[in-house]
């Protein structure tokens, strides 16, 4: 190896610069949920750790705070909030491919990951990471995660089933600048069939100026 090459950070400084960009967020935003002709719009607030989803018909507010040590998604109701069970945390949000624990993040505070090396996505210069779920509350076994290494931004990430098996890939596909920083456009969700690889479902989301 050449005395020049690039230190390799370990995979919880890693995980820690990714929960660190996170936390730093000012947005006030419209997004949406979209699969085949379905459409369901939300508007995402995030101020610093503490990121809202608000949906409609039926209304619906998801909070997510994101600690030092863990993040927990919540309920928001008129007589406070409340945390999603983790029995629920596999369920899909208003039918679509993405779940109550893909919007938890939970992943990045995972104490199981190793640094597998360095991989290009749509261009960026990634470093790719394994992480092993401490429990079976998941409905991963294990997740692959691209981090951008110039900005610290998730740009794929890949949950294997408790088989072992490729059960969802997300994959960012555009951004865009908004108060001349860099913010999520469109990603990509997919379902896939275990053990074929074959796409079951398609959903994106996708964030409005």
């Amino acid at each position: 190896m050449s005395v020049f090459a690039e230190p390799v950070p370990s995979a919880q400084e890693i995980l820690a610069s990714v929960r660190m960009l996170e936390t730093r967020q000012q947005i006030d935003l419209n997004g949406q949920l979209r699969e085949n002709e379905t459409v369901i719009p939300f508007r995402l607030i995030q101020t610093g750790p503490v990121i809202r989803y608000s949906f409609s018909n039926p209304p619906e507010q998801l909070q997510l705070r994101l600690g030092e040590n863990s993040s927990r998604l919540e309920l928001v109701t008129d007589a406070g909030t409340e945390r999603i069970a983790a029995s629920k945390l596999d369920q899909k949000i208003r039918g679509t491919g993405v779940t109550y624990e893909d919007l938890a993040l939970k992943f990045l505070y995972w104490p199981n990951a190793r640094v597998l090396g360095q991989e290009n996505i749509r261009t960026r210069n990634c470093w790719k990471l394994q992480l092993h779920t401490p429990s079976r509350e998941s409905q991963y076994s294990n997740v692959f995660l691209w981090i951008d290494k110039a900005s610290g931004a998730l740009m794929r990430l890949e949950g294997y089933d408790w088989n072992g098996q490729l059960a969802k890939r997300f994959e960012v596909v555009s951004a865009q600048k908004i108060d001349n920083r860099w913010f999520l456009k469109q990603m990509r969700i997919e379902q896939l069939q275990p053990g074929t690889n074959k796409v079951q479902s398609r959903t994106y989301l996708e964030i409005k100026k």
